[in-house]
């Protein structure tokens, strides 16, 4: 473990520790150090999206992220985004309108959404396109994960009504 250091990282409401050396970016510690592989590597320049994660509720990339800036905030991957055994709202309407495919760009997508969805649940089609912007899909149109976050948001909306049986999915 040579120029390794011990990072104490909060990773979906836990306190983990794991050794990273001070060039080690988060994606890797995740990855190979926390053994969370939800998160995926796709062109490791920060173009794709496939790595974004929340830190502090923020969409990060974390090919481009230093581990070791991370401590003291609260990081989300894919993994924390379920409840128990209950999938996320966006989870579950990416799954039912067909907002993926191979699906290897979901979780980049769903953390991406997340935050969007925690700032604004009524949002147009032209802010979930500006939202999403920074993450590539090769394999749909868009269409079908835009129709996915429009539905995650109705859901989101009605449970803060307190109308979840109305339009639960």
């Amino acid at each position: 473990m040579k120029n390794r250091e011990i990072l104490e990282l909060e990773v979906n409401g836990h306190r983990r520790q794991t050794a990273a050396r001070p060039y080690d970016v988060l994606l890797d510690v995740l990855r190979d150090g926390l053994d969370l592989t939800g998160t995926k590597r796709g062109c490791d320049m920060g173009t794709c999206g496939c790595c974004t994660v929340l830190m502090d509720g923020k969409p990060v990339l974390s090919c481009l992220t230093l581990a070791g800036q991370c401590e003291g905030k609260a990081i989300t991957t894919i993994e924390g985004l379920k409840d128990g055994a209950h999938l996320h709202p966006l989870q579950k309407c990416f799954a039912d309108a067909g907002g993926s495919q191979c699906g290897f760009c979901t979780p980049g997508f769903l953390m991406t959404c997340t935050a969007l969805l925690e700032k604004n649940q009524e949002p147009s089609d032209g802010e979930i396109r500006e939202a999403i912007s920074g993450n590539m899909c090769r394999c749909t149109g868009y269409v079908k994960i835009i129709e996915a976050i429009q539905q995650s948001a109705e859901v989101l909306r009605a449970r803060k009504a307190g109308n979840e049986g109305q339009a639960d999915v």
